[in-house]
C-alpha cells in the first residue's frame, strides 16, 4: 500500500522518463549529444558542426512526430525489443524452529542483491513495452527502505490481522491424537496476539498494538474449548444471526459485482438481456432463507448454487436465444425452483 502511494506521487516523472526510453528504442541513435568544435581544431570542424546540428535538428524533428504517434495509441501494435530484468533464483522463504517468532530467510532476494537480476531481451508491442518501462522507471524512482520504514510502522500502530476459521483449532475435552495438535497451535498463536516482536523479511514487527480479530463458525466446538490464554486475548466476543431475507436482497443487488450483475454481464456476451423484477428477487432470497434454514447453513454461498440452478437452461441455450431479452419474474423463479422447495428435495443445493 505505502509502495502504491509513492507510485503516485513519481507517476508524471516516471512516465516522461519511460517515453523518452521508447522513443530511443523507437528511433535508436535519436538522441545522441552532437560534439561541439574546440579551439585547436581544423577549420574544417566547423563545417562538420554545422552538419552535425542540422541532422541533430532533423531527427529532433522526427522524434516529436513519433512523440505525437505515441501518445496517440497509433503505434501500440509495433514491435520493439525491451530488456527486462530476470531474477537469478527463485524467492524462497524458511521458517525454521517450531515457533512463529523464528526469522524467515529470503535466500532469491539476498542472493539476487548480490549476483544481480539478469537482463533477458523481449520483443514486445509499444502498449506492452509502455507498461514494462513504466514499471522499471516507478522502481527506480522510489526509495523502497523508506517505504519499507514507513510501512513497518504503520503495521505497528494501524495494523489489523484478521484470524479466520479459528475454530478448526479449538480442542475438545478428549486432547489426544490431533487435538494435541491444534492446542500447540493455539499457543503459537498466542505470543503474536499477546504482543512479541516478530522478525521479517522487512524488518522486526512489535505487534503489542495490533488489533486482532478472530472469527469462527464453532459448529463442532466452542469459544471455552479454546485455551484459556488464548480466550483472555479475544475479551470482547459478538454472535453473529444468521442471513435474512432482506440480506440476501442486498447481497444480490448491491455489491459493485453482485451475483446479478455477473449474470447480466455474462449472458451478454452472448447477446442475450436478462431482466430481473424486484419480485423475483424476493422471492430467490426466499428461497435461499428457507434452504438455509432447512438444511446446513453456509450463509451467502447458497445464492450461487440458487442462481446457477435457476439460469441453467438459459445459460445452455444461450447461443439460440441471441437478441432476445428474458425476463425473470417470480413465475420463472417459482417454475424453476418451487418443486425442489415443495418436495424438499434439496441435495442439489448442497455445496
Amino acid at each position: 500500500m505505502v509502495k502504491a502511494e509513492f507510485q503516485e506521487t513519481v507517476k508524471a516523472e516516471a512516465e516522461k522518463r519511460a517515453e523518452e526510453a521508447l522513443l530511443d528504442l523507437l528511433l535508436p541513435g535519436s538522441n545522441k549529444p552532437v560534439a561541439g568544435s574546440s579551439a585547436g581544431k581544423i577549420s574544417g570542424a566547423i563545417a562538420e558542426n554545422a552538419a552535425a546540428q542540422t541532422e541533430q535538428a532533423a531527427q529532433s524533428s522526427t522524434r516529436e512526430k513519433f512523440r505525437e504517434k505515441l501518445r496517440n495509441g497509433e503505434l501500440d501494435d509495433k514491435l520493439v525489443e525491451v530488456n527486462i530484468t530476470k531474477q537469478a533464483f527463485p524467492s524462497i522463504e524458511i521458517f525454521s524452529g517450531t515457533s512463529f517468532e523464528e526469522m524467515d530467510i529470503n535466500i532469491g532476494g539476498n542472493l539476487s542483491n548480490l549476483l544481480g537480476g539478469r537482463k533477458k531481451k523481449k520483443r514486445v508491442s509499444v502498449k506492452q513495452a509502455r507498461e514494462i518501462l513504466l514499471a522499471e522507471e516507478r522502481d527506480k524512482l522510489i526509495d523502497m527502505d523508506r517505504v519499507s520504514e514507513i510501512a513497518k510502522e504503520r503495521t505497528e500502530q494501524m495494523g489489523i490481522i484478521f484470524i479466520d476459521e479459528l475454530d478448526k483449532i479449538a480442542s475438545t475435552q478428549n486432547k489426544t491424537g490431533v487435538d494435541v495438535s491444534r492446542e500447540g497451535v493455539q499457543r503459537d498463536i498466542l505470543p503474536i496476539v499477546e504482543g512479541s516482536k516478530v522478525t521479517t523479511r522487512y524488518g522486526i514487527i512489535d505487534t503489542a498494538h495490533i488489533l486482532f480479530i478472530a472469527a469462527g463458525a464453532f459448529h463442532m466446538t466452542k469459544p471455552s474449548d479454546l485455551i484459556p490464554e488464548l480466550q483472555g486475548r479475544f475479551p470482547l466476543r459478538v454472535e453473529l444471526s444468521a442471513l435474512t431475507s432482506d440480506d440476501f436482497k442486498k447481497i444480490l443487488t448491491q455489491p459493485k459485482n453482485a451475483l446479478i450483475k455477473q449474470y447480466e454481464e455474462l449472458l451478454k456476451t452472448e447477446d442475450v438481456t436478462l431482466k430481473f423484477e424486484q419480485e423475483a428477487i424476493d422471492r430467490i432470497s426466499e428461497i435461499a432463507t428457507e434452504v438455509n434454514s432447512s438444511t446446513e447453513n453456509i450463509g451467502a454461498r447458497r445464492l450461487h448454487t440458487i442462481m446457477e440452478n435457476l439460469l441453467e437452461e438459459v445459460s445452455f441455450h444461450a447461443p439460440d436465444l441471441k437478441g432476445q431479452t428474458i425476463d425473470i419474474t417470480r413465475k420463472y423463479v417459482d417454475d424453476k425452483l418451487g418443486d425442489i422447495i415443495e418436495d424438499r428435495d434439496v441435495t442439489r443445493y448442497i455445496l
